[in-house]
């Protein structure tokens, strides 16, 4: 029938004509309904909507969806609230531009998400990684409805059924993404659930415009490029998601994977610096030296018994060998972060100078610290148990006898290891007697702990070191309240980061998302210097070495570690009665500092080398 012969139509066929629905009849299923029209209630009640009621349900869908896309929430009270509504709206509009073929899958869908939707706006304390699980599933149960096309609606052309699959698979990629990453909840919702949403939306306003026009022929069949580009549409999304997944699984390769080497045996030696078992270790190795990795007895800082993992690498050349014992500087906070675990086991913790060391014939003590390798926590930035680690490392490392390890004994460190190095050098007299120290070389120590972590967030990367902080100090102290100090809204990101290695690439996920945080991309909630973590960082600061010569360099252009921040705690141990020869670096910065080229190497290795020649220092004070 055309327009014309339409609009000539009698008056008493357009009084008996049903009223017209937004969506176009199909007459395979009339043919299936056994009295011509076996809609649900509810489905009826749909088609009779108040036009401004579609319209409005249809707007608020569009605006949801751009605002999830354009503008990720920084607080969790409002991304619950957006979810919350983008479900109930999703469902509502399920029974307006179905994406389920039967009446009586439409509606349970429709109900499942209103439903879903209504729990999440009536739980004010649904976390991010509820959320994330909700947005998740839901991707997930949409999915499975677009791949039940292959087999239900087969009266649809089969360029439609493959297109409804494919994006029903991609869907469930992204859906199963969202549950296994939590922390990129923020972007897998504005990419995926808002874009569907706004779509959704959009395509109701659309159909509606359309279903105002008067005697409109019957609906058109799907053309050439509408067919196309509805196919483009979906191995485009199949492709994104596949990719997500490859790139997801190269992430996850990219871990180290702790192995039965770091358990504790059923039976532990009672006494600290105990060594438990050893094994060859090559990987990093240079050649000529021989090395092993190591699990000993140690104590964590109040005294409680633990159990820590390092390397020793000695010259194979049987003499014996003044120790170095090198504590190595931030990798990580969890226990996958050892540095005997990583693929660069040296360089990791800004070790870059192992075969130089070898060369002037000493041997590298290296702790991994607790809680990196064997069971945690790790005390990051938490100096008396870091530096217990280390020393007992040398007391277990002297009963490997090929290894030929002397008494004579020199610490370093760099950054949060050299933080260590200073608490070694203050403690060693009174802990490990046995193990006295002729010196400690600090570079780029992590020293004025309060100022360090204040500065953490106008620094590049700041918020993983603060992960790092926070993560500590709230599993070690019972009196510094994690919920305190990290936002709501970036708790599971912080959480998330915490488990992720420095040098690993899945540690790029948590980095973007941080970035994702455009409202606030600082994670803190409160002054991580005031309360009970403020008291806690001081108490950690490490304190004067009265009886150790300590050798401290410092990066003059160091954006982590400042350098006036350094020359002010040189001055407060100077007071104390310390002797620190303390040398500033222009040109270098953080890491930089402790590369092969830098002059303060250099000056290390000629300072260790009189400490253990007995040759007096002349310090800064």
């Amino acid at each position: 029938m055309t327009p014309d012969s339409e609009a000539g139509a009698s008056q008493p066929e357009q009084q008996n004509r049903a009223p017209q629905s937004l969506e176009p009849r199909n007459p395979a299923h009339d043919a299936a309904s056994p009295a011509g029209d076996a809609a649900p209630a509810v489905l009826r009640l749909a088609r009779r909507l108040p036009r401004p009621a579609v319209a409005a349900l249809a707007a608020a869908a569009v605006i949801v969806g751009i605002v999830l896309i354009a503008r990720p929430t920084t607080a969790l009270d409002v991304l619950a609230l957006l979810i919350g509504a983008g479900l109930v709206l999703a469902g509502l509009l399920e029974l307006l531009l179905p994406a389920a073929r039967g009446d009586r899958l439409r509606v349970l869908l429709s109900a499942a998400l209103v439903l879903t939707g209504l729990v999440v706006l009536v739980l004010p304390n649904l976390t991010v990684r509820a959320l994330a699980i909700v947005v998740g599933v839901t991707l997930i149960v949409r999915g499975a409805v677009g791949l039940s096309a292959i087999v239900i609606g087969r009266e649809s052309p089969l360029d439609r059924r493959v297109a409804e699959v494919l994006l029903g698979a991609a869907a469930i990629a992204f859906g199963i993404l969202a549950i296994v990453w939590p922390d990129i909840t923020l972007l897998v919702v504005a990419v995926v659930f808002g874009a569907s949403l706004t779509v959704v939306g959009a395509a109701a306003l659309l159909r509606m415009l359309r279903a105002r026009t008067p005697r409109r022929p019957a609906p058109r069949r799907d053309t050439l490029p509408r067919r196309w580009m509805r196919t483009i549409a979906a191995v485009c999304a199949v492709v994104l998601a596949g990719g997500a997944v490859v790139a997801t699984i190269a992430l996850r390769d990219g871990t180290p994977v702790v192995d039965d080497f770091y358990a504790a045996p059923r039976t532990v030696p009672g006494e600290p610096g105990e060594l438990i078992r050893a094994e060859p270790f090559t990987r990093g190795v240079p050649s000529g030296a021989i090395a092993w990795r190591i699990l000993y007895t140690t104590t964590h800082g109040d005294g409680s018994p633990a159990v820590a993992s390092g390397i020793v690498v000695a010259p194979g050349d049987g003499e014996p060998h003044p120790a170095i014992a090198w504590h190595h500087g931030t990798t990580g906070f969890d226990r996958t972060c050892a540095p005997s675990l990583a693929a660069d086991p040296f360089g990791s913790g800004a070790m870059f100078v192992l075969d130089r060391v070898l060369e002037h014939g000493w041997a590298l003590v290296a702790t991994d610290y607790i809680g990196l390798g064997t069971e945690g926590p790790h005390p990051y930035l938490i100096g008396e148990g870091s530096a217990r680690a280390e020393l007992d490392a040398v007391r277990a490392a002297r009963d490997l006898d090929a290894a030929g390890i002397t008494d004579q004994t020199v610490a370093w460190g760099h950054s949060q290891g050299g933080g260590a190095t200073l608490w070694s050098a203050a403690i060693a007299h009174d802990y490990a007697p046995d193990v006295p120290l002729s010196g400690s070389v600090a570079l780029a120590p992590a020293s004025d702990l309060t100022g360090l972590v204040d500065r953490l967030p106008d620094v590049t990367g700041g918020s993983v070191f603060a992960s790092f902080v926070i993560s500590a100090y709230s599993e070690i102290y019972d009196d510094v309240s994690f919920s305190r100090y990290i936002r709501p809204g970036a708790d599971v990101t912080v959480r998330e980061m915490a488990t992720r290695c420095l040098a690993a690439p899945d540690m790029l996920v948590s980095v973007l998302t941080v970035m994702a945080l455009t409202d606030d991309p600082n994670i803190l909630a409160a002054d991580p210097t005031s309360g009970a973590l403020g008291e806690r960082l001081t108490q950690n600061i490490p304190p004067a070495a009265k009886d150790v010569p300590v050798l401290l360099g410092q990066g003059v252009d160091d954006q982590l570690i400042a350098h006036d921040m350094q020359s002010a705690y040189v001055q407060r141990l100077c007071g104390e009665g310390a002797s620190v020869d303390y040398r500033g670096y222009g040109g270098r910065d953080h890491l930089s500092l402790v590369e092969a080229d830098s002059p303060a190497i250099e000056e290390a290795m000629a300072w260790t080398a009189d400490r253990l020649a007995g040759v007096s220092t002349a310090g800064t004070c």
